[in-house]
């Protein structure tokens, strides 16, 4: 009988350990979301923006898992402050109106135990379209810093920016927009 409640206790444990949702935090001095478009032909620009906030919960055993992303649009960086500007009057982020794009989603789909891509809403503009994320890299390690639990991951998606109403130049500055969301978190 005392072996029974043991192994009782003992499943109990590991079960609770092993499919645990755990929750963390993103660290907005190293997750700089960027995005990049073709001009004229002539290049690709890359431009960032300084300030993202939100949370990661995530349940590897599960398979399971959510993203909350805020990206503050005034914090635009082109690397030059009249094009920052311009990237945030009305044709473009309307950031007087919209200061926030957001990505939210609840569904992470898996390979073994790395999220590969996340399904999620993507709003700019107050206007949501569902979209796709690429997960491209993923690790989970003790932060050497920190002395806690934390993720890394690199996640992109390409978009068009008519459909967030932002088409101004469009062909001759391309349609589609490559994000590119670096993401650094730390467990709560």
């Amino acid at each position: 009988m005392r072996r029974l409640i043991l192994l009782a206790i003992a499943a109990s444990i590991s079960t609770a350990a092993v499919a645990a949702p755990e929750t963390y935090i993103i660290d907005s001095n190293h997750s700089m979301p960027r995005f990049s478009y073709n001009h004229f032909g002539y290049s690709t620009q890359l431009s960032r923006f300084d300030k993202a906030t939100g949370k990661i919960v995530i349940d590897r055993a599960a398979k399971t898992g959510s993203v909350d992303v805020t990206i503050d649009t005034t914090s635009v960086n082109t690397g030059f402050a009249l094009f920052n500007e311009h990237i945030q009057a009305d044709d473009f982020f309307n950031t007087a109106k919209f200061p926030t794009a957001t990505f939210v989603s609840n569904k992470m789909n898996f390979e073994g135990d790395k999220p590969v891509s996340i399904d999620g809403t993507l709003t700019i503009k107050g206007i949501s379209k569902p979209q796709t994320l690429t997960v491209t890299s993923f690790m989970c390690m003790p932060h050497p810093m920190q002395k806690k639990d934390a993720c890394g991951a690199n996640a992109t998606v390409v978009v068009k920016r008519s459909d967030f109403n932002m088409a101004k130049h469009v062909p001759y500055v391309s349609d589609e927009v490559t994000i590119t969301l670096p993401v650094e978190a730390v467990k709560q």
